[in-house]
């Protein structure tokens, strides 16, 4: 199928590259660049390896520092480990950070580049199914903090993301899984058609999903970089996803969180009145069936309310949830009150 290019817009546009055996296309994203900081997950030395091949053979300068891949990952502690490494590499604001790996790395990696030298060029090229349809696009960087999930970040769109498809193939099935909570979300929020597909089979339509997916993020994001109103959509089930990762201590993959946090969002919608029931009841048989959670505990309840007062799509201590009116036809719901929230709450409660 060749290499696609998906354009994402707005104040600093690049492209998306979707393909199988698509890495030298790194190079090209780092035109002028004389070295680099590679940050990569320990998990995928191997793609990190080539990336650095095919950047050496265009004459630049490789520094690479390993890192766990994980959420802890993100932390201030190991961004000041980066900068140290930045430091050391005497990285000019001409270079360049690439990060290889899933999301928590893109993440990091991206926060890093945003705040050296207050900004450096950042590729970023995904290894995971999460990272290649939510992490690594859309310019969103951050870190973690004991007061929550990416509190302290910067909008900072990348110089280019380059999805290579074959990396997918060595994924654990439920971290395949994880990221398809996140194709499932664009899905209902904007594109039924990846409902249909991820229903059929999700593995046989894998690009197209990826691509699809793609879109649906580049077309939000190139209108609104720093969340001023539509972006806000893409936050679909994520109040309460945000809030169980923290409950959780970040234990939890990001996706089951994401699909339990919908499944209380369409529940929330049918309780406020503005959902049909078919389409509510379509959350949970759906990531039910791709082995994703639905549920969680009942007593945990008052924690998670604690957790979603500092989440940062809250306006003035009043809580906000993307909600449905319908299969692509996001909406807000606004300080729904406390009783409506227990009851929903109730529903995916177990």
């Amino acid at each position: 199928m060749g290499v696609s290019r998906i354009g994402v817009g707005g104040e600093a546009p690049y492209d998306v590259v979707v393909g199988t055996s698509v890495l030298g296309e790194v190079p090209a994203l780092l035109t002028g660049a004389g070295k680099l900081l590679l940050v990569y997950a320990e998990a995928v030395r191997a793609v990190a390896d080539e990336v650095a091949g095919f950047v050496a053979r265009a004459g630049i300068e490789v520094h690479a520092v390993a890192v766990a891949g994980e959420e802890a990952d993100k932390s201030v502690r190991t961004a000041e480990l980066l900068w140290d490494a930045l430091g050391r590499a005497e990285l000019s604001r001409s270079d360049a950070v690439v990060a290889v790996g899933g999301g928590a790395t893109t993440d990091l990696a991206g926060f890093v580049a945003a705040t050296w030298l207050r900004g450096v060029r950042v590729v970023h090229v995904p290894t995971t199914l999460l990272a290649m349809v939510d992490a690594a696009v859309g310019g969103k960087t951050a870190i973690n903090t004991a007061a929550g999930k990416n509190l302290v970040g910067a909008f900072y769109p990348p110089a280019g993301v380059v999805c290579d498809l074959s990396t997918l193939r060595t994924l654990p099935p439920a971290d395949y899984a994880s990221g398809l909570a996140e194709v499932v979300k664009t899905g209902f929020i904007a594109d039924p058609a990846i409902l249909d597909l991820v229903e059929d089979d999700p593995r046989r339509h894998a690009r197209q999903l990826v691509e699809r997916s793609i879109r649906v993020k580049a077309d939000v994001v190139a209108g609104d970089l720093r969340e001023a109103d539509r972006r806000e959509v893409l936050n679909y089930g994520h109040t309460l996803g945000h809030a169980l990762e923290r409950v959780e201590g970040y234990r939890w993959r990001h996706g089951d969180a994401v699909a339990v946090g919908m499944c209380f969002a369409a529940a929330l919608g049918r309780r406020a009145g503005r959902l049909d029931d078919a389409t509510a009841d379509r959350h949970a048989r759906l990531l039910s069936k791709l082995g994703l959670p639905t549920a969680y505990a009942a007593d945990a309840w008052p924690r998670l309310l604690d957790a979603m007062r500092v989440d940062k799509k809250a306006r003035g201590g009043r809580l906000r949830f993307v909600i449905l009116d319908g299969v692509g036809k996001p909406a807000i719901l606004e300080a729904p009150t406390a009783d409506l929230l227990a009851a929903a709450y109730a529903e995916v409660s177990t």
